[in-house]
């Protein structure tokens, strides 16, 4: 335990998971999960006990830093709250994140492009994630797995009691598990606060992330870089007397009020966009008909 006034680490991780809802199970309990389950509420959901959750969370990361190499590690998630959160823990631990569906066979073809052999298999949800389970059992591979009180604890071999629906409880519990691995390989100092802030694990909703980056990114306002001298602008000049006559054009023949507008026997009429015709051809354009004699 800590000083007064200073909480000890497991005290201040028990109080994040509160805060992240890590302790709210399910109205279901399997047989299994029983003796993580620290009693029931009058509305029927099982309360989990974090102090359970958190030494287990100590023996997994026990069982990540016993691995050598980091790329044997296999962090997947098919839930879409957990895919950002396997992937930022993948990006800190340096072990290999598959987010998104399971493509069947990854583990056991290996005529697959994708075939792998991980030394261990880390879990979001044993019900969702139920195909790399069944897999890894048959290649014999360990599996870490989020267990709410309602999953199934087949071939699960490290099971950590915990809320594996929320998005917030997720992120916690990830980055909760990444810290840990970094303690215990001497990359953070144990006792320190790690700089890396939770928020980083929790899944973002698309129109929300994208509000963000156009709060962060503001269009600035439009300042003229160059202006010129009064030498340079033009000297104002009087209006042109734009009614002027236009010059006569030959052949045009103004539209006369009243008068028969088909041309007489004999005539020509030239249009510009029909061509040239031998007959009489009756034109109405803006009042205007050009004949040819």
């Amino acid at each position: 335990m800590g000083t007064k006034g200073v909480l000890s680490q497991r005290e201040a991780d028990i109080q994040m998971m509160l805060a992240a809802d890590v302790h709210l199970g399910t109205k279901n309990c399997d047989f299994q999960m029983e003796r993580y389950v620290y009693k029931r509420r009058s509305d029927g959901i099982f309360i989990i006990n974090l102090g359970k959750t958190w030494e287990k969370l100590q023996i997994a990361a026990r069982v990540i830093v016993a691995i050598e190499n980091p790329q044997d590690i296999i962090v997947q998630s098919a839930r879409p709250y957990g895919q950002r959160a396997v992937l930022k823990f993948a990006q800190f631990t340096g072990a290999h994140a598959i987010a998104g569906r399971h493509t069947p066979g990854t583990f056991t073809n290996q005529l697959q492009t994708s075939f792998s052999e991980p030394r261990l298999l880390i879990l979001t949800d044993p019900r969702t994630d139920h195909q790399p389970i069944r897999e890894a059992a048959l290649g014999n591979i360990p599996t870490i797995a989020f267990c709410d009180t309602d999953s199934p604890m087949k071939h699960v071999d490290i099971g950590i009691p915990a809320n594996n629906k929320g998005k917030h409880s997720i992120g916690c519990l990830f980055w909760m598990l990444a810290r840990m691995v970094l303690q215990m390989r001497g990359t953070i100092v144990p006792g320190r606060k790690w700089d890396v802030m939770v928020d980083l694990f929790f899944y973002r909703e698309a129109d929300e992330a994208k509000e963000r980056e156009e709060e962060e990114v503001a269009p600035a306002e439009y300042v003229p870089t160059f202006t010129l001298g009064a030498e340079q602008w033009p000297t104002e000049v009087a209006d042109a007397q734009w009614e002027s006559e236009a010059p006569a054009v030959p052949g045009i023949v103004p539209p006369v009020a009243g008068a028969d507008w088909i041309a007489a026997p004999g005539q020509f009429l030239f249009v510009t966009q029909c061509g040239f015709y031998n007959f009489p051809v009756l034109l109405k354009t803006t009042g205007v008909f050009i004949v040819s004699s």
